[in-house]
């Protein structure tokens, strides 16, 4: 059984939040690369971030420093 998407924890709230809301966001990579644009959909595993040309990117949440709202 595929595990499920915590909504009680209040990161997951503010992340589906962004995603309701449709708000620009800055995601910094441990790598130290940082990715800019829109959360379209998140789930155990990953957040699909649709980009200033409309293109989709995968980021796997190990893989991220920090999530924020552009300001």
């Amino acid at each position: 059984m595929a595990a499920e998407l915590e909504t009680g924890l209040p990161s997951i709230r503010l992340l589906q939040t962004f995603v309701k809301e449709g708000k620009e966001v800055e995601i910094k990579l441990l790598t130290n690369d940082v990715l800019g644009g829109k959360i379209r959909w998140l789930d155990q595993n990953c957040i699909c971030l649709m980009e200033q040309s409309n293109q989709p990117t995968i980021v796997w949440l190990q893989a991220i420093a920090y999530v924020k709202p552009k300001s």
